[in-house]
Protein backbone atom coordinates (compact mmCIF):
# COMPACT_ATOMS: atom_id res chain seq x y z
CA UNK A 1 0.00 0.00 0.00
CA UNK A 2 1.13 3.34 -0.58
CA UNK A 3 1.52 6.45 1.13
CA UNK A 4 -1.81 8.30 2.55
CA UNK A 5 -0.70 10.83 4.96
CA UNK A 6 2.71 12.51 4.38
CA UNK A 7 2.66 13.22 8.22
CA UNK A 8 0.95 11.51 11.02
CA UNK A 9 0.84 12.81 14.28
CA UNK A 10 0.44 10.75 17.50
CA UNK A 11 -0.28 12.20 20.70
CA UNK A 12 -0.63 10.00 23.67
CA UNK A 13 2.44 6.79 22.97
CA UNK A 14 0.76 3.91 24.69
CA UNK A 15 -0.38 0.42 23.18
CA UNK A 16 -2.54 1.56 20.97
CA UNK A 17 -0.62 4.71 19.52
CA UNK A 18 2.96 2.73 19.30
CA UNK A 19 0.77 -0.03 17.60
CA UNK A 20 -0.09 2.38 14.84
CA UNK A 21 3.06 3.34 14.63
CA UNK A 22 4.59 0.27 14.03
CA UNK A 23 1.66 -0.90 11.56
CA UNK A 24 1.99 2.63 9.95
CA UNK A 25 5.79 1.63 8.97
CA UNK A 26 4.95 -2.09 8.27
CA UNK A 27 2.90 -0.85 5.73
CA UNK A 28 4.92 2.19 4.63
CA UNK A 29 1.75 4.53 5.11
CA UNK A 30 3.13 7.83 6.58
CA UNK A 31 6.51 9.59 5.13
CA UNK A 32 6.82 10.73 8.51
CA UNK A 33 5.23 10.00 12.30
CA UNK A 34 5.89 12.80 14.99
CA UNK A 35 4.74 11.81 18.73
CA UNK A 36 4.51 13.17 21.73
CA UNK A 37 3.87 11.66 25.32
CA UNK A 38 3.41 13.81 28.86
CA UNK A 39 5.88 12.12 30.52
CA UNK A 40 9.73 12.57 29.20
CA UNK A 41 10.74 8.63 29.91
CA UNK A 42 7.70 7.47 27.52
CA UNK A 43 9.13 10.39 24.75
CA UNK A 44 12.43 8.96 25.59
CA UNK A 45 11.02 4.99 25.11
CA UNK A 46 9.51 5.99 21.91
CA UNK A 47 12.70 7.25 20.76
CA UNK A 48 14.85 4.10 21.60
CA UNK A 49 12.17 1.78 20.53
CA UNK A 50 12.33 3.95 17.19
CA UNK A 51 8.46 4.04 16.23
CA UNK A 52 8.49 7.46 15.89
CA UNK A 53 10.50 9.71 13.68
CA UNK A 54 10.34 12.71 16.13
CA UNK A 55 9.24 12.98 19.47
CA UNK A 56 8.40 16.16 20.82
CA UNK A 57 8.05 17.87 24.17
CA UNK A 58 4.48 19.42 23.66
CA UNK A 59 1.56 18.66 22.02
CA UNK A 60 1.24 21.45 19.85
CA UNK A 61 5.06 20.88 18.09
CA UNK A 62 3.43 17.31 17.86
CA UNK A 63 0.98 18.05 15.31
CA UNK A 64 2.56 20.97 13.59
CA UNK A 65 1.86 20.34 9.72
CA UNK A 66 0.72 17.00 10.29
CA UNK A 67 -1.78 15.48 7.93
CA UNK A 68 -3.85 13.49 10.51
CA UNK A 69 -3.58 13.69 14.35
CA UNK A 70 -4.50 10.93 16.71
CA UNK A 71 -5.82 11.72 19.59
CA UNK A 72 -4.51 8.75 22.24
CA UNK A 73 -5.02 9.78 25.69
CA UNK A 74 -7.66 8.62 27.90
CA UNK A 75 -10.95 10.17 27.47
CA UNK A 76 -11.22 12.40 30.18
CA UNK A 77 -8.03 14.22 29.00
CA UNK A 78 -9.11 14.60 25.07
CA UNK A 79 -11.08 18.23 25.91
CA UNK A 80 -7.89 19.94 27.37
CA UNK A 81 -5.59 18.84 24.18
CA UNK A 82 -7.96 19.33 21.49
CA UNK A 83 -8.10 22.98 22.92
CA UNK A 84 -4.00 22.70 23.25
CA UNK A 85 -3.84 21.57 19.72
CA UNK A 86 -6.18 23.64 17.80
CA UNK A 87 -4.51 26.81 16.91
CA UNK A 88 -1.72 24.68 15.70
CA UNK A 89 -3.80 22.54 13.56
CA UNK A 90 -2.98 22.56 9.33
CA UNK A 91 -5.48 23.50 7.08
CA UNK A 92 -7.33 20.44 6.19
CA UNK A 93 -5.98 18.04 8.87
CA UNK A 94 -7.59 14.88 9.99
CA UNK A 95 -8.26 14.26 13.84
CA UNK A 96 -9.40 11.33 15.09
CA UNK A 97 -8.90 9.50 18.59
CA UNK A 98 -8.96 5.51 19.61
CA UNK A 99 -11.16 6.46 22.75
CA UNK A 100 -13.43 3.67 23.42
CA UNK A 101 -16.57 6.22 24.10
CA UNK A 102 -17.65 8.28 21.22
CA UNK A 103 -20.57 10.80 21.96
CA UNK A 104 -18.18 12.03 25.08
CA UNK A 105 -15.22 12.36 22.71
CA UNK A 106 -17.18 14.52 20.41
CA UNK A 107 -18.64 16.55 23.04
CA UNK A 108 -15.07 17.52 24.36
CA UNK A 109 -13.04 17.97 21.47
CA UNK A 110 -15.48 19.17 18.72
CA UNK A 111 -15.60 22.59 20.47
CA UNK A 112 -12.48 23.68 19.76
CA UNK A 113 -11.58 22.43 16.35
CA UNK A 114 -11.43 25.43 14.00
CA UNK A 115 -12.70 25.64 10.22
CA UNK A 116 -11.25 23.10 7.62
CA UNK A 117 -9.91 20.86 10.22
CA UNK A 118 -11.75 17.17 9.40
CA UNK A 119 -12.81 15.53 12.79
CA UNK A 120 -13.56 11.99 12.52
CA UNK A 121 -13.60 9.93 15.99
CA UNK A 122 -12.57 6.62 16.01
CA UNK A 123 -11.99 2.96 17.45
CA UNK A 124 -9.94 0.18 17.10
CA UNK A 125 -11.52 -2.64 19.03
CA UNK A 126 -8.18 -4.45 19.73
CA UNK A 127 -5.62 -4.31 22.55
CA UNK A 128 -4.22 -6.06 25.53
CA UNK A 129 -3.59 -5.60 29.12
CA UNK A 130 -0.35 -4.38 28.55
CA UNK A 131 -0.25 -0.78 28.30
CA UNK A 132 3.40 1.78 27.26
CA UNK A 133 5.17 2.28 24.47
CA UNK A 134 7.06 -0.95 24.79
CA UNK A 135 3.85 -2.77 24.71
CA UNK A 136 3.02 -1.83 21.36
CA UNK A 137 3.40 -4.30 17.84
CA UNK A 138 2.33 -4.05 14.07
CA UNK A 139 0.04 -7.01 13.68
CA UNK A 140 -2.36 -5.77 16.81
CA UNK A 141 -5.15 -4.54 14.55
CA UNK A 142 -4.80 -7.36 12.08
CA UNK A 143 -8.74 -9.22 11.17
CA UNK A 144 -9.68 -6.79 14.04
CA UNK A 145 -12.39 -3.80 13.81
CA UNK A 146 -12.20 0.00 13.93
CA UNK A 147 -15.07 1.59 13.49
CA UNK A 148 -15.59 5.47 12.92
CA UNK A 149 -18.01 7.58 13.81
CA UNK A 150 -17.59 10.83 11.25
CA UNK A 151 -19.37 14.27 12.48
CA UNK A 152 -22.54 15.42 11.00
CA UNK A 153 -21.42 17.46 8.05
CA UNK A 154 -17.53 15.95 8.28
CA UNK A 155 -16.12 15.94 4.53
CA UNK A 156 -17.02 12.34 3.26
CA UNK A 157 -13.28 12.41 1.47
CA UNK A 158 -11.61 12.78 4.96
CA UNK A 159 -13.44 9.85 6.18
CA UNK A 160 -12.68 7.56 3.38
CA UNK A 161 -8.93 8.69 3.46
CA UNK A 162 -8.96 7.79 7.36
CA UNK A 163 -10.80 4.26 6.55
CA UNK A 164 -8.06 3.07 3.74
CA UNK A 165 -5.35 4.50 6.21
CA UNK A 166 -6.98 1.63 9.00
CA UNK A 167 -7.66 -0.82 6.52
CA UNK A 168 -3.89 -0.55 5.59
CA UNK A 169 -2.72 -1.11 9.33
CA UNK A 170 -5.26 -4.63 8.99
CA UNK A 171 -8.20 -3.65 10.44
CA UNK A 172 -11.84 -3.97 9.37
CA UNK A 173 -13.56 -0.91 9.24
CA UNK A 174 -17.47 -0.39 10.14
CA UNK A 175 -19.19 3.02 10.90
CA UNK A 176 -21.82 4.14 12.91
CA UNK A 177 -23.31 6.87 15.00
CA UNK A 178 -21.53 7.36 18.31
CA UNK A 179 -24.96 6.92 20.42
CA UNK A 180 -25.22 4.00 18.45
CA UNK A 181 -21.31 2.54 18.75
CA UNK A 182 -21.61 3.61 22.61
CA UNK A 183 -24.74 1.04 23.13
CA UNK A 184 -22.92 -1.25 21.22
CA UNK A 185 -19.41 -0.90 23.24
CA UNK A 186 -21.36 -1.08 26.73
CA UNK A 187 -22.86 -4.80 25.61
CA UNK A 188 -19.63 -6.32 23.94
CA UNK A 189 -16.60 -4.63 26.27
CA UNK A 190 -17.39 -2.11 28.91
CA UNK A 191 -20.03 -4.10 30.89
CA UNK A 192 -17.85 -7.35 30.64
CA UNK A 193 -14.77 -5.51 31.53
CA UNK A 194 -17.29 -3.74 34.99
CA UNK A 195 -17.80 -8.00 35.91
CA UNK A 196 -14.43 -8.70 35.27
CA UNK A 197 -13.32 -6.02 37.89
CA UNK A 198 -16.44 -7.05 40.16
CA UNK A 199 -15.70 -10.73 40.22
CA UNK A 200 -11.85 -10.35 40.28
CA UNK A 201 -13.01 -8.23 43.56
CA UNK A 202 -15.41 -10.67 45.48
CA UNK A 203 -12.22 -13.48 45.27
CA UNK A 204 -10.11 -10.82 46.79
CA UNK A 205 -12.80 -9.91 49.69
CA UNK A 206 -13.70 -13.61 50.05
CA UNK A 207 -11.44 -14.36 53.17
CA UNK A 208 -12.95 -18.21 53.34
CA UNK A 209 -10.73 -18.39 50.17
CA UNK A 210 -6.92 -17.44 50.35
CA UNK A 211 -5.36 -15.43 48.11
CA UNK A 212 -2.88 -18.76 47.27
CA UNK A 213 -5.39 -20.74 46.50
CA UNK A 214 -6.98 -18.04 44.01
CA UNK A 215 -4.15 -17.71 42.37
CA UNK A 216 -2.83 -21.55 42.41
CA UNK A 217 -6.56 -23.05 41.28
CA UNK A 218 -7.49 -20.39 38.34
CA UNK A 219 -8.18 -22.71 35.44
CA UNK A 220 -9.61 -20.80 32.45
CA UNK A 221 -12.45 -19.16 33.67
CA UNK A 222 -11.10 -16.86 36.33
CA UNK A 223 -7.57 -16.35 34.91
CA UNK A 224 -9.58 -14.83 31.85
CA UNK A 225 -11.35 -12.44 34.48
CA UNK A 226 -7.87 -11.44 35.72
CA UNK A 227 -6.63 -11.02 32.45
CA UNK A 228 -9.35 -8.34 31.36
CA UNK A 229 -9.22 -7.12 34.80
CA UNK A 230 -5.41 -5.89 34.36
CA UNK A 231 -6.41 -3.37 31.73
CA UNK A 232 -5.31 0.79 32.50
CA UNK A 233 -6.92 1.66 35.37
CA UNK A 234 -7.51 5.34 34.10
CA UNK A 235 -8.89 4.54 30.43
CA UNK A 236 -11.41 2.22 32.52
CA UNK A 237 -12.70 5.05 34.93
CA UNK A 238 -12.81 7.11 32.26
CA UNK A 239 -15.09 4.71 29.74
CA UNK A 240 -17.28 4.40 32.77
CA UNK A 241 -17.77 7.84 33.85
CA UNK A 242 -18.41 8.98 30.33
CA UNK A 243 -20.47 6.14 28.76
CA UNK A 244 -22.78 6.14 31.97
CA UNK A 245 -26.38 6.05 30.38
CA UNK A 246 -25.33 2.88 28.12
CA UNK A 247 -23.44 0.56 30.94
CA UNK A 248 -25.58 1.53 33.66
CA UNK A 249 -28.85 0.26 30.76
CA UNK A 250 -26.79 -2.96 30.30
CA UNK A 251 -25.63 -3.05 33.33
CA UNK A 252 -29.67 -3.23 34.48
CA UNK A 253 -30.15 -6.06 31.74
CA UNK A 254 -27.33 -8.02 33.12
CA UNK A 255 -28.76 -8.26 36.93
CA UNK A 256 -32.43 -9.16 35.18
CA UNK A 257 -30.83 -11.78 34.05
CA UNK A 258 -28.85 -12.75 36.87
CA UNK A 259 -31.64 -13.01 38.39
CA UNK A 260 -33.31 -15.58 36.05
CA UNK A 261 -30.78 -17.60 36.61
CA UNK A 262 -29.92 -17.36 40.40
CA UNK A 263 -33.97 -19.01 40.59
CA UNK A 264 -33.22 -22.05 37.95
CA UNK A 265 -30.31 -23.04 40.43
CA UNK A 266 -32.66 -22.42 43.16
CA UNK A 267 -35.50 -24.14 41.32
CA UNK A 268 -33.04 -27.02 40.52
CA UNK A 269 -34.99 -26.56 36.88
CA UNK A 270 -31.93 -28.19 34.61
CA UNK A 271 -33.81 -28.06 31.45
CA UNK A 272 -33.75 -23.92 31.43
CA UNK A 273 -30.07 -23.85 32.58
CA UNK A 274 -29.22 -26.17 29.48
CA UNK A 275 -31.25 -24.24 27.06
CA UNK A 276 -29.73 -21.12 28.90
CA UNK A 277 -26.66 -22.07 28.06
CA UNK A 278 -26.85 -23.94 24.22
CA UNK A 279 -28.28 -19.99 23.37
CA UNK A 280 -25.02 -18.28 24.56
CA UNK A 281 -22.43 -20.78 23.40
CA UNK A 282 -24.00 -20.77 19.78
CA UNK A 283 -22.62 -16.82 20.16
CA UNK A 284 -19.44 -18.19 21.15
CA UNK A 285 -19.02 -20.20 17.92
CA UNK A 286 -20.13 -17.19 15.67
CA UNK A 287 -17.42 -15.37 17.19
CA UNK A 288 -14.77 -17.79 16.17
CA UNK A 289 -16.39 -18.56 12.65
CA UNK A 290 -16.21 -14.41 12.28
CA UNK A 291 -12.38 -14.91 12.89
CA UNK A 292 -12.19 -12.71 16.11
CA UNK A 293 -11.14 -15.25 17.91
CA UNK A 294 -10.06 -18.98 17.84
CA UNK A 295 -11.26 -22.09 19.40
CA UNK A 296 -7.58 -22.22 21.07
CA UNK A 297 -8.24 -22.37 24.67
CA UNK A 298 -4.38 -20.40 25.39
CA UNK A 299 -5.54 -18.03 22.42
CA UNK A 300 -2.89 -14.63 22.81
CA UNK A 301 -1.32 -16.40 25.68
CA UNK A 302 2.44 -17.18 23.79
CA UNK A 303 1.97 -13.89 21.37
CA UNK A 304 4.15 -10.84 21.96
CA UNK A 305 2.07 -8.21 23.76
CA UNK A 306 -1.29 -10.92 24.22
Amino acid sequence: MSVIYDRVALIGLGLIASSMAHATKRAGLARHIAGYAKTASTREAALEIGFCDSVHETAAEAVRDADLVVLAVPVGAMGAVAAEIAPHLKPGATITDVGSVKAAVVEAVAPHLPEGVHFVPGHPLAGTEHSGPHSGFATLFDNRWTILTPVEGCDPAAADRLGTYWQGLGAHVDRMDAAHHDLVLAVTSHTPHLIAYTMVGVADHLRRVTESEVIKYSAAGFRDFTRIAASDPTMWRDVFLTNKEATLDILGRFTEELFVLQRAIRMGDGDALFDYFTRTRAIRRGIIEAGQDTAAPDFGRGKAGG
